[in-house]
């Protein structure tokens, strides 16, 4: 361990969410939130970070047409047990038949465990987008379902669907989320069938049940891809939908209908089948 680190804190006027989405996607170690942003530590200094947060605020500034004020604090300190408080600082938590918890934490004696540590992949449980996706994996994943998680990020869908019986297949563009995810696979004692770097359009066979969290733009971009891979029968679940975009999302996907609307602070999961012919 390094005799010092470096902790900067964040501070936001507004749009909390995105700015923890952004983090999520960026960071190469965990950080904490807190009423107002975030606090983040490294043995490395954090400069870089501030100025990918200051070049984020004005795209946001330009895309959404608001005004965002955005404070940012580094300090280097002296290196104590700080990776034990920022452990003792993720709670488990409880999602329809899932309990989701860190390495350092107790199992649940009823519900099904998922284990999963803080790390660079987005999906902890705790966002809601990622959680309102894994309450419907538990409505609507079965035991020897084929299932698609589709920019897998942690794995935790994915995971989620293999506890529950179904055979999984995953996928991510990002190198370090397909590494992450075989390695939560395996720390949770299953296994994908297949787990591929790339995209949906890849995928060489049909699933009962196709589920994409990822972020509006992109659903709209592969929705031809994700209604290909779907059985006739079968059901997508789209997450990561901000509300006010939801409607644009939908259009692409009008030849689907609404089985259930999932909404959980600002953020929306839509679960979609082919209308009745």
């Amino acid at each position: 361990m390094q005799e010092h680190y470096y902790e900067l804190v964040v501070r936001v006027s507004s749009h909390h969410s995105l700015f923890s989405d952004f983090l999520s996607d960026t960071l190469p170690v965990g950080f904490e939130e807190s009423e107002d942003g975030f606090i983040i530590r490294s043995e490395d200094e954090l400069d870089t970070i501030v100025w990918g947060l200051e070049q984020f605020v004005e795209a946001l500034q330009k895309a959404l047409g608001v005004s965002i004020e955005i404070e940012t604090t580094q300090q280097k300190l002296q290196n104590s047990d700080w990776v034990s408080a920022y452990q003792k600082s993720i709670e488990p938590v409880e999602i329809e038949k899932f309990y989701i918890h860190p390495t350092w934490d107790e199992p649940h004696p009823k519900l099904i465990n998922i284990v999963i540590d803080p790390a660079l992949a987005f999906g902890t449980g705790h966002h809601p987008t990622t959680a309102s996706c894994l309450r419907a994996v538990s409505k609507y994943v079965r035991s020897g379902y084929n299932v698609l998680d589709v920019g897998c990020g942690s794995g935790i869908l994915g995971i989620g669907a293999l506890k529950l019986g179904a055979e999984v297949e995953a996928c991510d563009t990002d190198p370090v989320s397909v590494s992450n995810a075989l390695q939560n696979a395996q720390l949770n004692g299953v296994a994908f069938s297949k787990i591929w770097e790339g995209s949906t359009s890849q995928a060489t066979q049909k699933y009962d049940v196709v589920i994409a969290n990822i972020v509006a733009d992109v659903l709209t971009f592969i929705a031809k891809d994700l209604k290909d891979a779907m059985k006739e029968d079968g059901v997508v679940i789209l997450s990561g939908i901000l509300d006010k975009y939801e409607q644009k999302v939908l259009r692409y996907y009008k030849d689907l209908e609404i089985v259930e609307r999932i909404a959980q602070e600002e953020w929306v999961t839509l679960v979609l089948q082919r209308k009745e012919k």
